[in-house]
């Protein structure tokens, strides 16, 4: 099969799944054409790329609509984004992934793997993370001083979302291992998996823009708040949101793993 025919072949099969996502309200109409645009790069590659893709996309999305109501109800009014997820949510978590087994269908090498495997490791280790650690009923802690904050506040940890980050490295590196990709791919998706995760809390702590409702009295994510009012940025820098925290998670997390995947 031509590469040409590959890619076809693949943005097809990434469509109809995207198609599913939408329908399914797990993406939103941008999110579902990056989606259908990762992971026919992910094809490119091969089929073991696309069922990594879409484990990590299936876990992932079951956890986010684990007791929803709950979770918006503790988050809200902090986090900018809930619900469907977006483009720029889509490419932050996958495009890395995209990229690289786009370099690999050009020059295969393992590196390319453990780059791949690293990168998705920490993207689930976040979103573990994230899902999880929200429902918690310990009060979160900054990562960098150890003080109470709110729920939903980036940057704040609970034993149970490390665990569940941990876990979501775990996940990533198990489907690895069973697609039998090297086994220096496997302790990628751990190593980058936790270090991006915790990159991603820390970025999340101290660059992220942080902002403030004067109306309400109140810390967020949110340029407009849940009372309509336009927020004021009190720290960090202005421009990194949320999404961009999670791409830095993901680059962190493809480095970490392939630097420790050459001790494999």
């Amino acid at each position: 099969m031509s590469y040409t025919q590959t890619l076809t072949l693949g943005l097809a099969l990434a469509s109809a799944i995207a198609f599913v996502a939408w329908r399914g309200r797990a993406l939103s109409a941008s999110g579902a054409i990056a989606a259908a645009v990762v992971g026919a790069l992910a094809m490119t590659a091969g089929w073991r790329w696309g069922v990594l893709l879409i484990a990590y996309f299936v876990s992932s999305s079951i956890l986010s609509r684990f007791r929803m109501a709950e979770k918006d109800a503790r988050t809200r009014g902090r986090v900018d984004k809930g619900g469907a997820r977006d483009a720029a949510q889509v490419l932050a978590n996958g495009g890395l992934f995209g990229l690289v087994a786009l370099g690999h269908s050009q020059s295969p090498d393992p590196l390319w793997q453990s780059l791949a495997a690293g990168a998705l490791g920490a993207s689930a280790a976040d979103t573990w993370a994230t899902e999880i650690g929200t429902l918690a009923r310990e009060t979160p802690r900054s990562i960098l001083d150890w003080k109470p904050v709110d729920v939903g506040t980036s940057g704040g940890v609970t034993p149970q979302g490390l665990l569940a980050g941990l876990a979501g490295a775990l996940f990533v590196a198990a489907v690895v291992a069973a697609l039998r990709w090297p086994i220096a791919s496997a302790a990628a998706a751990v190593v980058g998996g936790m270090m991006g995760c915790l990159l991603d809390s820390i970025a999340g702590a101290s660059l992220q823009a942080r902002r403030w409702c004067t109306r309400c009295a109140a810390i967020t994510e949110q340029r407009v708040h849940r009372c309509g009012s336009t927020t004021a940025v009190t720290g960090g820098i202005v421009w990194l949101d949320n999404d961009g925290v999670n791409a830095l998670c993901t680059i962190g997390g493809a480095l970490f793993g392939a630097s420790a995947a050459r001790y494999f």
